[in-house]
């Protein structure tokens, strides 16, 4: 018995450390793969349906768990914002994981799509609206294909007119209310009364034929077309007012008939 202790003693010890060894390798090898694991949750893309939109998820630095993206980028965060669905069904893209950010753009642009084209073929200018505001949407998508880039054009260029309505609307506004404030700092008593006067004098009347062009190309010879742009009172007539009869044409005489006596 005492000649084997030494030796039965060494034996324990070398298992106990070899125990040991295996344990703290197989819980390196555990922290290694909850690491691993944990990276490819945090590059992990997720859609769920919350109270009618579509929002995005993105995976905590964890094996589980998200949290909605919010993105840094102001360009990014009006991407990822939360996407009013409108009544589409959504449950094949809630079911599906992407492990990329460009798997995530084309994805998504297909459901833009659809909510966009059909509101821009509608000509109701609320409906086109809404359409654009999908189209931008989708614009900001980086990770798009080119064959989607290319239908993006497509409806791009189909919402150019309305987007030109909108913009020559918009000049037109801000020439009219820059003639309105000149006009009230001209019949002000003030330091600047002079040069608003000087202004008005050179660019009042190229700026009322300009702000008239606006109009009428906007809310008449467009006037057919149903835009974004709210419809502005009718255009006045060529003729004088119904007061003024100095230059009215005279009534034509009427045509005698055959059998009357003239």
């Amino acid at each position: 018995m005492t000649t084997n202790s030494p030796q039965g003693f060494g034996y324990r010890a070398r298992r106990t450390f070899t125990r040991l060894l295996v344990f703290l390798v197989i819980l390196g090898l555990g922290g290694g793969v909850v690491f691993l694991l944990g990276q490819l949750n945090s590059r992990t893309f997720t859609l769920v349906q919350e109270n009618g939109e579509l929002v995005v998820m993105k995976g905590r630095a964890m094996p589980t768990g998200a949290t909605a993206y919010r993105p840094g980028d102001p360009r990014l965060a009006d991407a990822y914002a939360p996407l009013p669905l409108e009544g589409q069904d959504v449950t094949l893209l809630t079911q599906q994981k992407f492990t990329d950010r460009d798997d995530l753009d084309r994805a998504l642009f297909p459901l833009m799509e659809t909510l966009a084209r059909p509101r821009i073929a509608s000509g109701e200018p609320p409906k086109v609206e809404r359409g654009l505001y999908y189209l931008r949407r989708a614009e900001k998508l980086a990770g798009i294909t080119e064959e989607q880039r290319r239908s993006l054009q497509s409806m791009l260029t189909d919402v150019a007119f309305y987007q030109a309505r909108q913009k020559l609307e918009d000049a037109r506004r801000l020439v009219s209310e820059g003639l309105a404030q000149l006009k009230l700092a001209s019949e002000t008593e003030n330091r600047h009364a002079r040069s608003a006067n000087q202004m008005l004098s050179t660019v009042g009347p190229p700026a009322r034929d300009l702000e008239e062009a606006l109009r009428r190309a906007v809310h008449t010879q467009s006037g057919q077309d149903n835009s974004p742009v709210a419809p502005a009172p009718a255009p006045r007539p060529a003729a004088p007012a119904s007061g003024d009869t100095s230059l009215q044409p005279f009534p034509a005489s009427p045509t005698p008939d055959a059998g009357s006596t003239p």
